[in-house]
């Protein structure tokens, strides 16, 4: 039986997480769009870094989950050249996304096509191990809560002593209300970048595609405090939320 279309065109079936990042119209829209509006972006980036430099000595290898076009992997090899960079993702469309941007890149990044909401995807990766440091941007929160719980023992596992975990990450609110104010947040900032971009979209169009968006129906949000739990319960130490701003977090830890 043919599903419903959602107000995106894509089909409920096409909204699930594991079908949702596959289509390449969707991944352009999102890096041209939504990801150029994300409130705090570089701040974001700039708060992993910083953790990841509490290291005494520099990253030699990490680790990028669902790796996108590869903003973080980029910016931790600005800081670390000579670190051997690991890119995950399940999308194809992402994969070649980052291939373009950090292809050139010496030495080269390993780009692997693996699916972490499975647990055998770590041994597509487990020969690059251990990692000093393992990120994520935007990625972890498309699985339900207990494959969440059970990727962050797989990254535990997967990192060296004195490793780093920076997880920025749409997390849920603790309430409706909180969940509007962030919304309202997101879609003002969302707004700003297309005033700035020229694109001419105003904020009630932005506001609407946002709502409507495709990926959303692939979203399942944790609390943060609730992660932050998880990862205390699995071995890591000195957890904190460094950064947050409504449904917007910078989150993780160290392994010792």
């Amino acid at each position: 039986m043919e599903t419903a279309p959602s107000p995106s065109g894509l089909s409920a079936e096409q909204c699930r997480g594991d079908v949702v990042w596959q289509n390449g119209d969707l991944v352009r829209t999102f890096l041209d769009g939504v990801r150029g509006g994300i409130p705090f972006a570089a701040e974001q980036i700039e708060v992993m870094l910083r953790v990841v430099g509490t290291r005494a000595v520099p990253v030699a290898a990490f680790l990028d989950l669902g790796c996108g076009s590869g903003v973080l992997a980029a910016a931790l090899r600005g800081r670390y050249p000579r670190a051997e960079a690991t890119l995950v993702d399940f999308s194809e469309p992402m994969l070649a996304a980052a291939r373009a941007s950090l292809g050139a890149f010496r030495p080269e990044p390993q780009f692997v096509l693996a699916d972490f909401g499975v647990p055998t995807w770590v041994t597509a990766i487990d020969d690059r191990a251990p990692f000093d440091a393992v990120v994520s941007g935007y990625a972890i929160h498309h699985q339900p809560d207990g494959r969440k719980r059970a990727l962050y023992g797989e990254i535990f596992e997967l990192m060296a002593p004195g490793g780093v975990f920076v997880n920025i990450e749409h997390v849920a609110s603790v309430s409706p209300w909180g969940a509007a104010l962030a919304d309202e947040a997101f879609v003002d900032a969302l707004a700003d970048f297309h005033v700035r971009a020229g694109t001419g979209l105003g904020r009630a169009e932005v506001a609407a595609r946002y709502v409507h968006r495709p990926d959303k129906a692939a979203n399942i949000l944790a609390p943060v405090e609730t992660q932050c739990a998880w990862l205390r319960e699995i071995g890591f130490v000195d957890v904190d939320c460094w950064f947050k701003h409504f449904e917007l977090a910078v989150f993780g830890g160290r392994r010792l």
